[in-house]
């Protein structure tokens, strides 16, 4: 019998440089409250947002995502032509193909790399980082095993104004990551999953399946009652299941850095998983509200350039929405 060959990488890796981009226009609750019927104050006492950053005309989703990568391949020390592969995640790319990965080589002069992408929604990042560290420790990231790992949205363009409950939430950017070989583990072992039973609870209708028809704009709807109930109930879980396989104790943690979907989720996160007051909360969503795959990218980088997260520190990130969908994992700071 013939033996094929088999390719191996390097046996860790980890985030080496990230990079953000947020939409240009700022929208305050009290803009917001324009245009449905609320308040400022009922709006941040629900979620924690106080405003939300919109794209305006020529942000596009390829357009941020370039700007998010060559920050990141700046902080990282790296050029175009060394990215072996490129895993884009985002739920708001317009065109079924080519993926929008692929255009995004073209605009930063990558050399051949694989290129492709994923659609897990506010858990995107995080699975995308698992890909990558599986293709750098398996010798499919190229010669020199890096891998960009981006999230974007421009969920703007789906926001229903007339559905109270949800157009206040979103907001529009980019967040990248470049993920490489290390001589240390950076990134531990990823905890993730769906609940399928639950698939309809955040959803996106009438992309393509309408076609020819007249079946509705493509808004975003979500039963927020049900996404807070399982956030609480599972992702705490998966959240303490990810501490485990990381081989740390709560106490050993620097930063939890969960997906930016609610502020009173992060407090009943942080409560539940019994965090002590060290640890460093990420609440970025009071100034961009949710913004999907990209939440946590984006979040990273800015507590990477404002100092509040400094290099080798430990970071749990969790990403968890429609599918419902969850993934996370611990990484070593930059």
């Amino acid at each position: 019998m013939t033996t094929l060959a088999t390719s191996t990488g390097a046996r860790y890796a980890r985030i080496l440089g990230t990079g953000s981009y947020r939409g240009s226009r700022v929208v305050t609750n009290e803009e917001m409250c324009t245009m449905i019927d609320s308040t400022p104050e009922w709006i941040e006492q629900r979620t924690g947002i106080r405003e939300r950053h919109w794209a305006v005309e020529g942000e596009t989703p390829l357009s941020m995502s370039v700007q998010a990568c060559r920050s990141a391949m700046d902080m990282a020390g790296v050029r175009p032509e060394q990215i072996g592969a490129i895993i884009l995640a985002s739920v708001s790319h317009h065109h079924p193909s080519p993926a929008l990965a692929d255009y995004l080589a073209r605009e930063l002069g990558c050399t051949d790399p694989a290129a492709f992408d994923i659609s897990a929604a506010c858990a995107g990042f995080c699975y995308g980082v698992a890909l990558a560290e599986s293709l750098i420790r398996a010798g499919h990231a190229g010669d020199d095993g890096l891998v960009l790992v981006v999230g974007v949205e421009r969920l703007s363009d789906m926001i229903n104004i007339a559905d109270r409950g949800t157009a206040f939430i979103f907001g529009d950017g980019a967040g990248a990551a470049v993920v490489g070989p290390s001589q240390t583990p950076g990134v531990s072992p990823t905890v993730w999953g769906t609940k399928p039973e639950n698939v309809e609870t955040i959803e996106i209708e009438h992309w393509l399946s309408g076609a020819g028809h007249d079946t509705g704009y493509p808004f975003i709807t979500m039963d927020g009652r049900t996404v807070f109930k399982w956030a609480l109930a599972e992702v705490t879980r998966h959240a303490a299941r990810t501490i485990e396989l990381a081989g740390i104790r709560p106490e050993e943690l620097d930063i939890f850095l969960p997906h930016q979907a609610n502020d009173r989720i992060t407090d009943a996160l942080v409560r539940h998983l019994h965090l002590p007051e060290n640890v460093t909360v990420c609440r970025d969503i009071a100034e961009m509200g949710n913004t999907s795959a990209s939440s946590i990218p984006i979040a990273l980088d800015d507590m990477i350039r404002q100092g509040r997260a400094t290099s080798g520190q430990t970071a749990l990130i969790i990403g968890y929405g429609a599918g419902l969908t969850y993934a996370g994992q611990i990484i070593v700071i930059p």
